[in-house]
């Protein structure tokens, strides 16, 4: 169904004062100059400002006229807030579970006494010491994964691992494939590394591959970064079938497969990784953040071993090595068990929150997998998202919209909400004034 024109006018104006150029404070014309100028009648140009002030993009003055506002950021950047005391963050994810920290006094407790502390405190080798490779080579073996300490490399939590990835394999100006909605970070290195971003919609469990094969006769297309289980944010996992179907494609095309596989471990039966299936062409980024904790920041790269040098060159660039304190806590929990034990419990907890998220909001259409830590909420047409999230914000409640996560200049009217970060009960509470809200503005 076309757009009706009222809301492409307000796209437009949304997207200026977004992007700045329409700064805080100027003055916009008045209804009926609205009108005139935009071949409107006077009821749609007021109707135009009605929804750009329920997004808090403008403010109506009595006899003074409408103003552009300071926008506020709920959800429409990547970057992280702290969010005070009195709201609920569903932006990000940050689980944990109350076993989590008694772990660490644990495993600090264990290193404070072990013998080789001082090493501690000395240079490290870039991509982590060899028997700490070897650690997360296991780990990564038991994901299916036929890797040796030579082509795993440690780093500071995977947004680290893809930067050092596109820092050292990419050249400023080449084209990166990727889903339109995806993980927000791959925008902010691809924007630090001057990389070309290029959307390829959704297919049903993953991307359009017609349409990455169209795009890759018309295109110099250098590489394709995908989230093959369980993506950020739709929730899919691609099936064997499209699997290996992208992988032929890459092969045609010369194309390197960069494989994030962050949320992964909360599908226990996932089909076998990309690196897994085609190793000579597959770099895997993943890390401990979603599963552990996010403030360990300990990720880790598998590649060819001839890309290994490359990375291990750009970790060098950016942080010489990941703290010495981190890796040895986290290479101890993977071998102790640690690690699994958290991903098992975790994967019960993420289960349990999308059924609370599912009978609270089982009126509205949403998307997401079963185990994981969001879902996807389309709106309808005639509800725009930034309205739902200024709404939300008044309510004490904090969501994400679509634009963080579109890759493309109009972002779908949609909202991401977080499950990970707040207790049962208040995620109830929070997902049921969701509802009521989005119900009211007439979903």
């Amino acid at each position: 169904m076309p757009q009706a024109r009222y809301k492409q006018l307000v796209d437009r104006l949304a997207a200026d004062i977004r992007q700045g150029r329409l700064k805080p404070g100027t003055v916009l014309p008045t209804h009926r100059q609205l009108a005139a100028e935009e071949g409107i009648s006077l009821a749609t140009a007021t109707r135009t400002y009605a929804e750009l002030q329920a997004m808090g993009l403008v403010a109506g003055e009595v006899g003074r006229g409408t103003f552009v506002r300071e926008p506020l950021p709920l959800g429409q950047d990547a970057e992280m807030h702290v969010a005070s005391g009195d709201l609920v963050d569903l932006t990000f994810n940050y689980p944990a579970l109350p076993a989590q920290t008694e772990a660490l006094r644990t495993a600090l407790r264990q290193l404070a006494s072990a013998g080789e502390l001082d090493s501690l405190l000395r240079y490290q080798p870039h991509g982590g010491r060899p028997h700490e490779r070897a650690v997360v080579a296991e780990h990564l073996k038991s994901r299916g994964l036929a890797v040796s300490a030579d082509t795993v490399l440690i780093v500071s939590g995977a947004i680290h691992g893809l930067a050092t990835v596109a820092m050292s394999l990419l050249q400023p100006g080449d084209v990166l494939a990727v889903d339109a909605l995806s993980y927000p970070g791959i925008k902010v290195v691809a924007e630090q590394c001057r990389l070309e971003l290029v959307a390829i919609p959704a297919a049903g469990m993953g991307p359009d591959l017609d349409a990455l094969e169209a795009l890759c006769r018309s295109r110099r297309v250098r590489a394709v970064y995908c989230m093959p289980t369980l993506h950020n944010p739709l929730g899919w996992v691609m099936p064997p079938s499209q699997r290996h179907a992208l992988i032929d494609l890459a092969r045609r095309h010369g194309l390197l497969l960069v494989e994030d596989g962050t949320y992964a471990f909360l599908e226990k039966r996932a089909p076998p990784a990309l690196a897994a299936l085609a190793p000579d062409i597959t770099v895997h980024v993943s890390s401990l953040s979603k599963s552990v904790a996010a403030g360990l920041r300990f990720g880790f790269v598998s590649a060819p071993p001839a890309l290994i040098p490359r990375i291990n060159r750009a970790i060098r660039a950016t942080v010489w090595n990941t703290p010495s304190l981190v890796t040895s806590i986290a290479c101890q929990w993977l071998q102790d068990g640690t690690v699994a034990r958290l991903e098992r419990d975790k994967r019960r907890d993420a289960s349990a929150r999308q059924a609370i998220a599912g009978r609270v909001l089982s009126q509205f259409r949403t998307v997401g997998h079963p185990a994981s830590y969001f879902i996807w909420m389309p709106m309808p047409q005639e509800v725009r998202a930034d309205a739902v999230a200024m709404r939300l914000r008044e309510e004490n409640i904090l969501v994400s919209t679509s634009q963080p996560y579109a890759m493309t200049s109009q972002p779908p009217h949609a909202i991401r909400l977080a499950l990970g970060s707040v207790s049962h009960a208040s995620l109830q509470q929070a997902l049921e004034v969701v509802a009521r809200v989005v119900g009211n503005l007439g979903y």
